[in-house]
């Protein structure tokens, strides 16, 4: 994700905070200055946001590593200020295991409320809270209630919470998973309509949460859809064959007559007929501003590229074409380039299949 920093690597995850983390933190501490004029007072809130979001990580690992279990591979974890985002590499393919996926992360929370409840009971320390006010409550209780308030929040079914997965796992159950989260979709975005209206008279937090909200439900509708239209198709039948390539050894120039002769921006590069990298068209045009068009192309070209195979399914080079910079995937059969996926031929698929769907049933016969 962009604007995020690492932090950390548990269990082969990569941990990573959003700079609007740092705003979180930077704000919380003005306000408590504010309030208490205290910088004991400050470090104290900074440090109970810190241990909040530790709690937060260790809910989104219950996701992760109940993925894991199901050969669901984990890309990172990012701590937001609204929370954690779990960025899972793809959906299992039984909604059974993504409603055991979904519900790992609230029993996590849970497991550290009940802990920490039974902490406090075993010692005799007093327990206040449960009336929302948290004023002189002691931080161990603080936090206790804050991980109810998570599991509480993430189990309302709306997606991106907890709650929509569960939902839409449910009832992927019975109805199939691309008509399960347009209805668990349709509901977020009531949830979206109801924290925005309460936040416009209450807290104008809410109204953040139910952008967030709104947004989350109408991308994962989206995300749905295309991944089920692009189920099963095998690249070769959406990829560009009629490619022009570059050799390490050609000037940029070369680049450059290929790049005004025809529509193609992104050029595979080759050495003793095999891809070996990627030129795009923002490194030529950096190159030659830098270097000239005598400069070789072996040595702008982009060496960490994705690549798949013709038979591959479109829907999992997809998400790895997503993930890439590079917005050109060069496709191999028996070793041999034989075409190219990119972002934009795979969109206009989709957007020519919905088009066919979408013909009124008479026109269709």
């Amino acid at each position: 994700m962009k604007w995020s920093w690492r932090i950390g690597r548990i269990a082969g995850i990569d941990v990573d905070v959003h700079a609007t983390f740092a705003l979180l933190i930077l704000y919380v501490a003005i306000v408590e200055y504010q309030r208490t004029r205290s910088l004991t007072a400050v470090a104290l809130m900074v440090a109970f946001i810190l241990v909040v979001f530790a709690s937060v990580v260790a809910h989104e690992f219950g996701h992760a590593l109940t993925a894991k279990r199901y050969g669901v591979a984990t890309r990172g974890i990012t701590l937001l200020p609204i929370g954690g985002v779990a960025r899972l590499d793809r959906l299992p393919s039984q909604p059974q295991q993504e409603l055991a996926i979904a519900i790992a992360g609230p029993i996590v929370s849970a497991a550290i409320a009940l802990f920490i409840y039974a902490s406090l009971r075993l010692t005799g320390t007093p327990i206040a809270g449960a009336d929302g006010d948290l004023a002189g409550t002691g931080f161990l209780a603080r936090v206790m209630w804050v991980n109810v308030a998570i599991v509480l929040f993430n189990l309302l079914p709306a997606f991106p919470m907890d709650g929509g997965r569960i939902l839409r796992a449910a009832l992927a159950i019975k109805l199939g998973s691309v008509r399960a989260t347009a209805i668990a979709a349709r509901i977020g975005r009531g949830f979206a309509l109801l924290f925005g209206i309460w936040g416009l008279y209450s807290n104008p937090f809410l109204v953040f949460i139910a952008f967030f909200v709104w947004l989350g439900a109408t991308g994962e509708e989206t995300h749905t859809r295309m991944q089920a239209a692009l189920h099963d198709v095998p690249v070769e039948r959406l990829m560009i064959s009629d490619v022009r390539t570059l050799d390490v050894n050609d000037p940029l120039s070369r680049a450059v007559d290929h790049l005004l002769a025809g529509f193609q921006q992104d050029f595979p590069v080759t050495a003793d007929n095999k891809v070996v990298g990627v030129l795009t068209r923002a490194d030529l045009v950096k190159a030659l501003s830098q270097n000239g068009p005598n400069a070789h192309v072996g040595d702008h070209m982009r060496r960490k590229i994705c690549v798949t195979h013709a038979r591959e399914s479109v829907d999992r080079a997809f998400e790895r074409l997503q993930q890439d910079e590079c917005q050109t995937m060069p496709v191999l059969r028996d070793g041999a380039l034989v075409g190219v996926l990119t972002l934009e031929n795979v969109g206009e698929y989709v957007m020519l299949r919905r088009a066919l769907e979408s013909r009124p049933a008479a026109a269709a016969t």
